[in-house]
C-alpha cells in the first residue's frame, strides 16, 4: 500500500520550516531533525517520536497506537490514524510540535 501522499506533503510543508530534512524509508517517509527521526507518515497515518512518557499518554488518546509495522513495538513512537488528525492544520501542527520538542532534547547526530 503507498503511503497518503497529501498528508506527506502538509507534514513536509510544517516541518521543514524548522530545519527537518524528509527521507524516503519503510515505505511511506520519515522527517529527520538534527539527524534524528522525529515523525514520518506510514500508509495513511502519521508517525511521531514522542518519548516513553508523552508516548505512553499519547496512547490513551483516540485514534493512537503504537507504532508498530513490524511485530516489535517501538517504545515512545506512535501512530495517530487519519481519524486523529482531522481536517485542521492545528491539531496535525501541535502533534508535530511535541515530536519536535521531544527530538530537540536528544543529542544531535
Amino acid at each position: 500500500m503507498a503511503y497518503d501522499e497529501q498528508l506527506d506533503a502538509r507534514v513536509e510543508e510544517m516541518v521543514t520550516t524548522w530545519g527537518a530534512t524528509r527521507k524516503k524509508m519503510f515505505g511511506g517517509t520519515g522527517y529527520m531533525l538534527q539527524g534524528n527521526m522525529m515523525a514520518g507518515v506510514w500508509r495513511d497515518s502519521l508517525i511521531l517520536r514522542l518519548g516513553k512518557e508523552d508516548g505512553a499518554t499519547a496512547l490513551e488518546l483516540p485514534h493512537v497506537r503504537p507504532f508498530d509495522i513490524s511485530r516489535n513495538p517501538m517504545s515512545g513512537w506512535v501512530m495517530v490514524d487519519p481519524e486523529g488528525l482531522g481536517s485542521d492544520d492545528a491539531v496535525l501542527e501541535e502533534w508535530l510540535e511535541q515530536a519536535r520538542d521531544f527530538v530537540l532534547t536528544l543529542p544531535a547526530k
